[in-house]
């Protein structure tokens, strides 16, 4: 005879359900991720233009160096954030849980990084 056989493995516990998705959560989620996006392209093409027709631009109240460095910086600041915004919201949104705050997020720091972008080109053209 032999022993008694061993009792089963109980196995793994079942995975616990996932959180239901909230549609307004993904609608507002997905909205606010274009509207940064949107927010971002215009001001990549208004700082581009902004610096393409600053022809005139007497040395004693003008840097040009000075709005480029202001446009390009508040750009480039901008787009990392909103990529890394986009990015965390995508992965909240994956995984269930509540995405809009980080949406709100990325585009008021967006907007933050422009807005003193362009008041420092305001100041390096002399405005």
């Amino acid at each position: 005879m032999g022993y008694p056989g061993y009792p089963p493995y109980p196995g793994y516990p079942p995975a616990p359900a996932k959180p239901p998705r909230s549609p307004a959560d993904l609608t507002i989620s997905i909205i606010l991720m274009i509207v940064t996006v949107v927010v971002g392209a215009g001001a990549a093409f208004l700082g581009l233009f902004s610096l393409a027709f600053l022809d005139y631009c007497p040395p004693a109240t003008c840097s040009v160096d000075g709005a480029v460095t202001a446009v390009m910086t508040s750009v480039a600041i901008a787009a990392l954030i909103g990529l890394a915004g986009v990015v965390v919201t995508i992965v909240q949104l994956v995984r269930h849980k509540p995405a809009w705050p980080f949406a709100v997020g990325t585009l008021v720091l967006c907007l933050v990084v422009l807005l003193f972008g362009g008041a420092a080109y305001s100041s390096a053209v002399g405005g």
